[in-house]
């Protein structure tokens, strides 16, 4: 009885944490505006370390289609203009010795359904995910059977299991309609 209970639990935190994932990888595709969160993969050369541009400056978003990125040292202008030069953002930065600017051009309507396409690639890959994790769990219930759990345990576990799959690939559904909605809007 206590292993059906971790599975249930091991089953519902990994689907929990497929649901974060998706929801982080759609947070990173860029909907025509500026949000401090672009920036999170790009590291900067701080002093002999690579950092990420958020521990190294402030990023704030004055309007809707800047980011105004100000280090704590004068002397990262540069590295952080390099960085973001080279990362595959494809922006290009501003500098006045102080701050760095980022003017985010509006997306054009291809762009817009390539990054749709890119949100359902995502989504999709959550939703394997947690198919899987369903699948490993069904496979472990049914090995419990020949360790004296009876068959009408394992079957309502199974069922717990489909159901903590439905809930959670809906919560991959809206996360996703949700960002459609976002990339589509003008």
């Amino acid at each position: 009885m206590e292993d059906l209970e971790f599975y249930l639990e091991e089953a519902k935190d990994h689907m929990g944490k497929s649901v974060h994932h998706v929801s982080v990888a759609l947070s990173k595709i860029r909907a025509g505006r500026a949000m401090p969160n672009m920036l999170d993969g790009i590291t900067v050369d701080y002093y002999g370390n690579p950092t990420p541009i958020s521990q190294v400056a402030s990023v704030n978003t004055p309007d809707a289609k800047t980011l105004a990125i100000k280090p704590w040292e004068k002397n990262m202008v540069h590295e952080i203009e390099r960085a973001i030069i080279n990362s595959d953002l494809g922006l290009n930065p501003q500098n006045d010795g102080e701050i760095v600017r980022l003017n985010i051009p509006p997306l054009t309507e291809e762009r817009r359904k390539d990054l749709v396409k890119q949100s359902r690639v995502e989504a999709e890959h959550g939703r394997v995910s947690v198919r899987n994790v369903r699948k490993d769990t069904n496979d472990h219930l049914k090995k419990l059977i020949k360790e004296h759990v009876s068959e009408d345990e394992v079957k309502k576990a199974e069922t717990k299991v489909q159901d903590f799959t439905d809930d959670f690939i809906k919560q991959i559904d809206a996360l996703l309609t949700k960002k459609e909605e976002e990339i589509m809007t003008i």
